[in-house]
């Protein structure tokens, strides 16, 4: 079982990740070192590397490996950059930012979400991240400004507050839009007063909790 999870793990990054554009080397070294399996039920372990959302439980899921390597590819993360992440999940996103980061600060709706992904994070001796839990879906009030922020659920618009959080040279990365119609888009704070945003592909992932559409009625 094993050796076809490693051979699975392989065929991810090379069947998958590679042919859809990702190529940065260090985005690419951290899908490798973070194995996927490790942060879903065991049950599911046969699907850890299908390109596919699975369910972690509480009406969330871990994204699928294509949409995690092209938005790391995306929001290019550096080692010498403070990250904030809204929405741990088991913290397989997190993991790979942590890879990449000099620190992340996750925060996390779900308190039994945050405790396993600190659990299997510490197993993993990956110690340069802060775990929070609330809710993040209209703000979070930070000490200090931070260089990318992601979020890896989707708004229907992205709250003034997390622009106003970046440093002037940051970044955030968010998937934006209703039901079918959502879009990543890598938003950019140029000057303290400007922000240039790029839609950069397409996808469909679960809404923020407590951000979701209004749902329309008809008549």
């Amino acid at each position: 079982m094993a050796h076809n999870l490693d051979t699975a793990h392989f065929n991810m990054l090379e069947q998958q990740v590679r042919p859809s554009d990702v190529l940065n080397p260090l985005v690419l070294k951290a899908l490798e070192d973070i194995q996927r399996v490790q942060f879903i039920d065991k049950e599911l372990a046969g699907l850890a590397y299908a390109d596919t959302q699975l369910p972690i439980g509480y009406g969330q899921v871990i994204l699928s490996p294509i949409i995690v390597g092209r938005m790391l590819q995306v929001v290019n993360v550096q080692p010498n950059e403070n990250v904030l992440e809204i929405g741990t999940g088991t913290g397989y996103f997190t993991a790979l930012l942590a890879k990449l980061a000099h620190h992340v600060t996750t925060v996390e709706i779900v308190p039994e979400l945050s405790d396993m992904a600190q659990q299997k994070l510490n197993d993993l001796n990956i110690n340069n991240v802060t775990y929070l839990i609330g809710d993040a879906s209209k703000s979070w009030k930070l000490i200090d400004r931070v260089d990318v922020i992601v979020a890896t659920a989707a708004f229907v618009e992205v709250p003034d507050d997390y622009l106003q959080s970046l440093k002037v040279g940051g970044r955030m990365l968010a998937v934006v839009g209703v039901e079918q119609n959502m879009s990543v888009q890598l938003i950019r704070r140029v000057t303290e007063r400007e922000w240039q945003t790029d839609s950069v592909f397409e996808t469909v992932i679960p809404a923020m909790i407590n951000a979701e559409p209004e749902i329309k009625f008809e008549f």
